[in-house]
Parts: structure tokens; C-alpha cells; sequence
């Protein structure tokens, strides 16, 4: 269990890494594309990686809509959870570090903004309103969950679930960006909120239930399309 518990944490911080560093201390220089490319590709990669080990799910949306699917063991979700927020504080924590070391002229610290935290009204990238980015980050998690389930099937082909999982991300959280900042996963919420000001903390709430609620339809979706009885 604690090697599944370990792979789930270093997976998880892979990925908030990779929030961090392309979202918060590289946006400016770059693009809503580039940031959900990375995201995309560190999934993919820690998903060959450790997907072995743990099964690469690295979301607390991603655990409870497979244990809804009937893929995952109920008694291990809790766990999960907690190795993968704990991963994402740690990367939060650890970037925030990183991008606030940077010093501008006359020794002023460099400004983060609200370090590439999730969300809605006037915190959203698009000025959405909380109700356009619940139900985007439902959707787009519940097609998540679908795709997951999909390629891990025993009629998909073998070897390849780990790039459509990571292609199916990078899709969602492009798509998201501009409506909630892109979230689809509870634990990289945090992991950013908790460095990203009071705004991004009192909104976190809804980038737990929204993904979790999606993943939680995607799961029971994909559980029937899946059945082969």
C-alpha cells in the first residue's frame, strides 16, 4: 500500500509542477496552450511511469469516480486522496518558493498574482459566473472519467491508455481555462489556492464538489457503456 501511496504522491506533484510552472511563473510569457500542454504531458508521462504501481490516478475526482465505476476498492480511496493532496501541497508549496525567490529591481519580490488558482466571477479568467464553472467542471470531468475508463477496458488497445488519458486532459483543461482556470481535479485546487491568496481559498469549495461530482457521473456512465453484460 505505501508504494501505491508514494506513486500517487510523486505523481500528483509531478502534475501541480506543472501547473505551477507553466501556469503561474511561465504564463507570461506564454499561452493558455502551452500550460495545458504541459499539464497533459506530465500526466502522461508519470501515468507510464507509476500507473503500474497505483493505477496513475493522481485526482481525487479521478479516485472517487473509479471506486463509482467499480474499478477501484472503496477502502483504498481515503488514502489515495491524502497522498495526492499532500503531493499537491508540497509542489504548491515548493513553486510558491521557487517563483517568490525571485527578486525584481530595488529588491521587490516577484508578484504571483493568484498563482494559477481556480476560480469564478471576478477570479475567473473569463469573468464566468460560479454557475457556468460548476457545470463546466462537471462536464468536462465526467468526460474525463469516461475516456479513463474507456482506454482501460479489456477491449482497448494495450499500452496506449496512458496518452489517451494525458491527450484527454490536455482537451479538458484547454477547454476550461478561460471558464474556471482549468481544475478537473480537487487536489491541484488546493495546491494552488493555499498559495494564492484568500480569494482563491474561500472559492476552493466548489473545486472539490464540482470535479468530484463529475467524476462521480462519468464513473456511473462508463460503468454501463463499459458493461460487456
Amino acid at each position: 500500500m505505501m508504494k501505491k501511496l508514494t506513486a500517487e504522491f510523486l505523481g500528483t506533484f509531478m502534475l501541480v509542477s506543472a501547473v505551477c510552472g507553466a501556469g503561474a511563473l511561465g504564463l507570461i510569457n506564454g499561452s493558455y496552450l502551452h500550460v495545458a500542454l504541459t499539464i497533459g504531458i506530465s500526466v502522461t508521462v508519470m501515468a507510464y511511469a507509476v500507473g503500474h504501481i497505483s493505477g496513475g490516478h493522481f485526482n481525487p475526482a479521478v479516485t472517487v469516480g473509479l471506486v463509482a465505476a467499480g474499478r477501484h476498492s472503496p477502502s483504498e480511496a481515503i488514502p489515495y486522496i491524502v497522498a495526492q493532496v499532500i503531493g499537491a501541497v508540497a509542489a504548491g508549496f515548493l513553486w510558491s518558493v521557487i517563483g517568490h525567490s525571485v527578486l525584481m529591481d530595488a529588491g521587490k519580490v516577484a508578484d504571483l498574482g493568484n498563482f494559477a488558482s481556480n476560480g469564478y466571477d471576478a477570479h475567473s479568467p473569463g469573468h464566468y459566473p460560479m454557475f457556468a464553472a460548476a457545470v463546466a467542471e462537471i462536464v468536462a470531468t465526467a468526460l474525463f472519467l469516461f475516456v479513463i475508463i474507456g482506454v482501460t477496458s479489456k477491449g482497448a488497445p494495450a499500452g496506449f491508455a496512458p496518452l489517451a488519458i494525458g491527450l484527454a486532459l490536455f482537451a479538458v483543461i484547454l477547454i476550461t481555462i478561460p471558464v474556471s482556470n482549468g481544475s478537473i481535479n480537487p487536489a491541484r485546487s488546493t495546491g494552488t489556492a493555499l498559495f494564492g491568496g484568500a480569494d482563491a481559498v474561500q472559492q476552493l469549495w466548489l473545486f472539490w464538489v464540482a470535479p468530484i461530482v463529475g467524476g462521480v457521473i462519468g464513473g456511473l456512465i462508463a460503468r454501463w457503456v463499459q458493461s460487456e453484460d
